[in-house]
């Protein structure tokens, strides 16, 4: 489970500043990390009016905590150093113009607006460094009726069409179990942070990015507008299964257990019956497209769930491998480390704490040939590099110091 030794990466001497917190923002950062760009995080200090609350990333105390720590935080914010600034301040803002005219992206998900109430504002930025590409990530996006709204992922899947399609019909909307919305927004703005420095490396220009949670999720919702716009129909939740794709749906095994099957494909679908024992569905010409399985999904669905029924899940599973019809089981994370597949591939790796201990932590996706990225430094602690980082921008320890005495950095 150790992470494999890799070289810089791809993005190596790419210099990135993140201003963000939380996820959408972070999650962007992170994965340039991961690929060898150099992180630089400014988080807040602590305020010395509330010196338990700690300061930094809320981010460091959800969910989980070991030490006083998030352990969601050693995978959000590995490979990056930590700068503690309080943004407030005049010259924490022009620290952060410093950091902008050496920097080649600098990512922000604040709400729109605050970034010009601190002088930060991508036309300032762009004026002091005009090669800078600035990734801005909010709930409505810039621009538009909505961008003043507090926008978090949840209300963004909500808005982007996916909530109304979770759970089973006739009851409340589920959410996914993750933070799908940020996530989503976050590799959109990957993307776009790598199309502009393709542009930048033929025009030697940068440019703002603006990538807005709810489109990013709408992006992702495949045949939706389409079909309202063609034929009226609003797509409602279907359970566990996809509809308009047949058969394709969640069976219950003797066990207990679930399998999932794709047998949607044409040629899958008539081995699968096969499988099941019922040639005559696989041999039925009105059977033999997608359209005409539609039609008749209930009567499908009934005769892969009776097969199921009487078989427990591994043995379910078995019969569909041998007959190269996709099928999987429903893992939870227990499952998850314990596969070895997920451990060939090097997905589950372990990072050494402070204390001595390990703990168990993602691989990276995606896996370059060439230039893999990897794991290269824990996650840091608040404020671990503010020293290192204002030293390189030329500040002497008597700065330093002296802004540590006002609080402007820790």
């Amino acid at each position: 489970m150790d992470a494999p030794e890799t070289g810089p990466g791809p993005l190596a001497g790419l210099k990135v500043i993140e201003l963000g917190q939380l996820i959408a923002g972070p999650f962007a950062a992170k994965t340039l990390a991961d690929f060898g760009a150099q992180v630089v995080k400014v988080e807040p200090p602590p305020d010395p009016k509330r010196p338990q609350a700690g300061g930094g990333d809320p981010l460091r105390k959800w969910r989980l905590l070991k030490d006083g720590t998030s352990v969601w935080w050693q995978v959000q914010s590995r490979n990056k150093r930590s700068v503690a600034l309080d943004l407030r301040d005049a010259d924490a803002q022009e620290i952060v113009r410093q950091l902008a005219r050496e920097a080649d992206v600098l990512i922000e998900n604040f709400r729109p607006g605050a970034m010009e109430g601190w002088g930060l504002g991508p036309d300032r930025l762009l004026e002091l460094n005009a090669r800078l590409i600035v990734l801005r990530i909010s709930g409505y996006g810039q621009t538009g009726p909505y961008r003043d709204r507090p926008g978090f992922g949840v209300v963004a899947e909500a808005m982007g069409g996916l909530r109304h399609l979770t759970g089973e019909p006739g009851r409340v909307p589920v959410r996914v179990g993750v933070s799908i919305g940020d996530t989503l927004a976050s590799l959109h703005g990957v993307i776009g942070i790598l199309m502009a420095l393709q542009h930048r490396h033929a025009s030697g220009r940068g440019q703002v990015i603006d990538v807005a949670l709810y489109e990013a999720v709408f992006n992702c919702m495949e045949s939706l507008l389409p079909e309202y716009s063609a034929f009226g129909v609003v797509r409602g939740p279907a359970g566990s299964a996809m509809p308009g794709i047949a058969p394709t749906n969640a069976y219950l095994c003797a066990d207990g257990g679930y399998a999932l099957i794709a047998g949607n494909g044409d040629s899958i679908f008539r081995r699968l019956m096969g499988v099941i024992g019922r040639p005559d569905l696989a041999q039925d010409p009105a059977l033999a497209e997608n359209a005409g399985r539609v039609a008749r999904v209930a009567e499908i669905d009934e005769a892969i769930g009776q097969w199921s029924a009487r078989l427990p899940v591994n043995e379910v599973l078995a019969a569909l491998d041998a007959a190269s019809v996709p099928a999987g089981r429903i893992y939870t994370v227990a499952d998850i480390a314990a596969d070895p597949h997920y451990r060939a591939r090097g997905m589950l790796q372990e990072v050494r704490m402070e204390d001595g201990s390990t703990l168990a932590v993602p691989g990276i996706v995606p896996k370059l040939s060439a230039t893999p990225g990897g794991q290269r430094r824990n996650a840091p602690k608040l404020g671990q590099d503010t020293d290192d980082v204002l030293r390189e921008l030329g500040l002497t320890p008597e700065q330093i110091d002296a802004l540590k005495r006002r609080g402007v950095v820790a």
